[in-house]
Order: structure tokens, then C-alpha cells, then sequence
């Protein structure tokens, strides 16, 4: 699957290479196609906003953008338990 390949191969070490780190992957198979959730974090705000700024991450989620069929991207504070 070519998104496994992209999201592996070069999304998350893209990701680690400007300081956001992944913690959890899940995936649900339901319907048409399987909807899966990634989740990063960051030493701080300052490191997330940075990165989402950058012309590399812009040019990375474009590229993400092909491989799926539907995204959604969210910044929330992070807490040491399950968020929603």
C-alpha cells in the first residue's frame, strides 16, 4: 500500500526531523476504506507552530493529501491521559 509505504518511509522521519514525534497510530476498518488516526507531539508550542509554518511541512502534507481520502488536521494541548 503506497500510503504505508509514504507514511513510514518518509512522513513520520520528516516529521521527527522538525522536532514532532509520533506516539500513536490507530486504525479502525470499517466501510469502504480503513480510517486511521496518527498522533504527534512536540517538546512545545513553539516547535508545533514552526513546523506547520515551514515550506516543508506545507510541501509534506500535500504529498499526505494524495494518499488519502479524507484528512483532518488538529492541534490540541497535550495531557498525559486519553484526549479526544
Amino acid at each position: 500500500d503506497t500510503h504505508y509505504r509514504f507514511f513510514g518511509a518518509e512522513f513520520v522521519p520528516q516529521m521527527q526531523s522538525m522536532g514532532l514525534y509520533i506516539v500513536d497510530i490507530y486504525q479502525t476498518l470499517w466501510g469502504d476504506y480503513p480510517s486511521r488516526l496518527a498522533e504527534f507531539v512536540a517538546e512545545s508550542f513553539e516547535t508545533v507552530q514552526k513546523a506547520l509554518q515551514s515550506e516543508k511541512f506545507k510541501q509534506l502534507e500535500e504529498e499526505f493529501k494524495t494518499h488519502t481520502a479524507t484528512y483532518q488536521r488538529r492541534v490540541i494541548p497535550y495531557r498525559a491521559s486519553f484526549q479526544l
